[in-house]
């Protein structure tokens, strides 16, 4: 599906701003470039668009993740342009592609959307193996990667230079010391099994989790390797049992997850170890996939942001948005919360950006968010967003713990200080070989935005 978001010339637009309805688009992920109809052909052209992409896994027929990055992306633009848009009035406009979690596909995705004139940017979905896979061409083209969910370290972490990839989100270096701090002090289990995916992602995983259990003095009795697509894991889970393990440590989506679930849930009690997931599984149909099995285990998952118990400004803005544009009424109703979190203040501060560089220059847009200053996101408040030797923009004060629902909720768990949690240090973050832009980390950003108070070989089937 290769569709163009229009986000501004549509006429019943500027009316839905006047009356204070939704701040933005209402336009659906099937609005292609050349539907918007008679009245559109004859609206007085506007000011040109600066473009934005968005390749994600919209054909992955589980998926919430990349509806919840298009929901965050489309609510900060819709705000972004009704505050004026970007280089003194240019609306922004979001261009849409689905590489259905398929990593080659991504990489044709990535040079099309290059090709584009005035596209500054693309963002992507869940998928670790689809950025790695794109970093190459990436780098190659010159067009900024922008990374809302994906947590392999070596998203950010590579020898390209300078580096065209900048993250909002977990990585799995930061990950892992909670989880395991989590089966340490809530399950006393200093022995854990392991499932990792066989690919980048678990490959990822797996460095993070050794260096973790070494530092905690927690061993891990093993670890059990599969593919996507795998239809049962109980043996494997038996044997790590058998070993000694006294929780599962799992790295996974919603389909393999939820199976894993299910074969547990059929045990006898006693032989119903805790699991401790990370976040693939949230962003998917977890919750339905497992169903009533899912209340039956001792089930947390890692998470760095919830709508739940937030009464902050930013977060009343957005779940007004949610529920206004997408019908989605209150905070544990929200799929996928990272994703839209992440993709909202990634979005504003790619705004910022775009206004210091002064132009759809993806080399000074670079090197401005590499400058950009102070701002208040959703997600916290950003001292410095970006660095030229760091590019990703949260830290491991952000990851908490929180337990999943068969009525499809996500819950904090509140009572553990997971800021508190040592990580490990990882690869050195990436270098810049540009000069530092003059005045952004010194000075307020004029972006309307900123004014917001806001191991085995891998196999071919695509993993988060």
């Amino acid at each position: 599906m290769n569709h163009i978001l229009p986000l501004l010339l549509r006429p019943l637009l500027g009316l839905a701003l006047a009356v204070g309805l939704a701040t933005g688009l209402g336009v659906s992920q099937g609005a292609f470039a050349g539907e918007t109809g008679d009245a559109a052909a004859d609206a007085a052209p506007g000011p040109k668009p600066v473009l934005v992409g968005l390749d994600a896994e919209f054909g992955h027929r589980t998926s919430t993740s990349a509806q919840a990055v298009q929901q965050g992306l489309e609510i900060a633009i819709a705000e972004i342009n009704q505050a004026g848009g970007v280089l003194g009035g240019r609306p922004l406009e979001l261009v849409i592609r689905d590489n259905r979690s398929l990593p080659a596909r991504g990489v044709d995705n990535l040079r099309e959307l290059a090709a584009i004139p005035d596209l500054v940017a693309v963002f992507g979905g869940k998928f670790s193996p689809v950025y790695m896979e794109s970093l190459p061409t990436a780098h190659q083209l010159g067009i900024l990667l922008m990374d809302p969910w994906g947590a392999a370290d070596g998203i950010t972490e590579h020898d390209y230079r300078p580096s065209y990839s900048f993250r909002l989100s977990l990585k799995d270096s930061w990950a892992a010391p909670v989880m395991l701090r989590h089966a340490l002090e809530r399950q006393q289990a200093r022995k854990l099994g392991v499932f990792l995916p066989n690919t980048a992602w678990g490959r990822s995983n797996q460095a993070a989790i050794s260096r973790a259990a070494a530092a905690n003095g927690q061993t891990l009795v093993g670890e059990k390797w599969y593919n996507w697509g795998d239809k049962s894991f109980i043996d494997d889970y038996q044997e790590l049992r058998t070993a000694g393990a006294q929780a599962i440590f799992l790295v996974a989506n919603e389909a393999e997850g939820s199976t894993l679930v299910r074969e547990v849930a059929d045990l006898p009690p006693a032989e119903r170890l805790p699991i401790i997931s990370h976040w693939g599984v949230t962003g998917g149909k977890f919750a339905e996939l497992a169903g009533p099995s899912l209340d039956k285990l001792d089930f947390a998952v890692v998470q760095t942001y919830s709508f739940v118990g937030r009464d902050d400004p930013a977060a009343r803005r957005v779940l007004t948005a949610l529920r206004e544009r997408y019908g989605i009424i209150g905070a544990e109703a929200v799929k996928s919360p990272v994703g839209v979190a992440h993709a909202y203040d990634l979005m504003h501060l790619l705004a910022q950006a775009i206004d210091w560089a002064g132009s759809t220059d993806r080399a000074a847009v670079r090197t401005a968010l590499e400058n950009l200053g102070p701002y208040d996101g959703l997600v916290r408040h950003y001292d410095r967003p970006f660095t030229p030797e760091r590019h990703d923009a949260l830290s491991p004060a952000e990851v908490f713990i929180a337990r999943v629902t068969a009525d499809d909720r996500i819950l904090p768990i509140p009572s553990m200080e997971w800021a508190s949690v040592p990580v490990q240090a990882s690869a050195p973050a990436p270098a810049s070989a540009s000069v530092a832009a003059p005045g952004p980390a010194s000075a307020p950003s004029p972006s309307p935005s900123s004014s917001l108070t806001p191991a085995p070989a891998p196999a071919p089937a695509p993993a988060e």
